[in-house]
């Protein structure tokens, strides 16, 4: 697993990770983004309260 977070974060320092980091942080801005990404997060069980237990 440690490897795995290493990757994410090397990328994640890189230009391209950088330009996409940017770009979600534009998107999550703005408030029809913001809803679809909170919706998805219900969906699938990462928001708030609807976790495994």
């Amino acid at each position: 697993m440690a490897g795995l977070i290493q990757k994410v974060s090397a990328f994640l320092r890189s230009p391209q990770g950088r330009k996409y980091t940017e770009q979600a942080k534009r998107l999550a801005q703005d408030p029809k983004h913001r809803a679809k990404a909170q919706e998805m997060m219900r969906k699938f069980g990462g928001g708030k309260g609807g976790g495994r237990h």
